[in-house]
């Protein structure tokens, strides 16, 4: 009891510490990402989650964001903290927690594999929250240089195209980003998927002009 006791008394204080060390972060993504993956390196992947709930609980939104990281190492050894990213991170109210709710799925299809696990991808997309949708499409980018998607861009240029008309302004500016993106080194495919585009529609023509701008 008394090393349990103790187990707890220590996790608070380590809580406390990582909730004041992310504070003093600021808005630096990489010094965030550098303090999870020193916790997710020093504990064993049960504890790194609980930490991770007791961070997210905080609000501080630096501590969200370091426990959202924490999340994307850990999920894909565990399928309740992908389902935490989706159903609690992405409704957070701050930006800057989204923003990195996108590097954690892309950590979750790096660790599980790209192409293992792109009916989790599919899935995301079709979602009707746009902060999991462009979590999807802004996660991956650049996404041909991404495993997988570097042998099969028309693979990727597909799953982005579905989306090119879609309700949310936020998810089409970043479909329309990711395939300039794409377009860069596959001008070709990407002039191909554009000219089956109806630009009668406002929303299309907004990715369109997007996706277009190196071509």
């Amino acid at each position: 009891m008394f090393l349990l006791l103790q187990f707890f008394n220590d996790m608070k204080q380590d809580i406390k510490r990582l909730v004041k060390q992310a504070r003093k972060s600021g808005d630096y993504f990489t010094e965030l990402r550098r303090i999870a993956e020193e916790v997710f390196s020093k504990n064993p992947t049960k504890i790194a989650i609980q930490i991770s709930r007791h961070l997210y609980a905080s609000e501080v939104y630096q501590a969200r964001s370091l426990a959202t990281y924490i999340f994307g190492m850990t999920s894909a050894e565990s399928k309740l903290c992908l389902d935490f990213l989706r159903t609690r991170v992405s409704k957070d109210e701050d930006w800057r927690v989204q923003e990195i709710l996108a590097q954690a799925f892309d950590r979750f299809c790096s660790d599980a594999g790209y192409e293992l696990v792109l009916p989790t991808i599919k899935d995301w997309l079709s979602d009707s929250n746009p902060n999991v949708r462009r979590a999807v499409t802004e996660g991956l980018r650049i996404w041909t240089s991404r495993p997988y998607f570097n042998e099969h861009p028309e693979i990727a240029i597909d799953l982005l195209s579905k989306h090119r008309g879609d309700e949310s302004e936020y998810v089409r500016k970043s479909v329309g980003n990711a395939l300039r993106d794409i377009s860069r080194k596959h001008k070709g495919l990407i002039k191909v998927e554009l000219k089956k585009w109806n630009l009668a529609e406002k929303t299309v023509m907004q990715t369109y002009k997007l996706a277009s701008k190196f071509i």
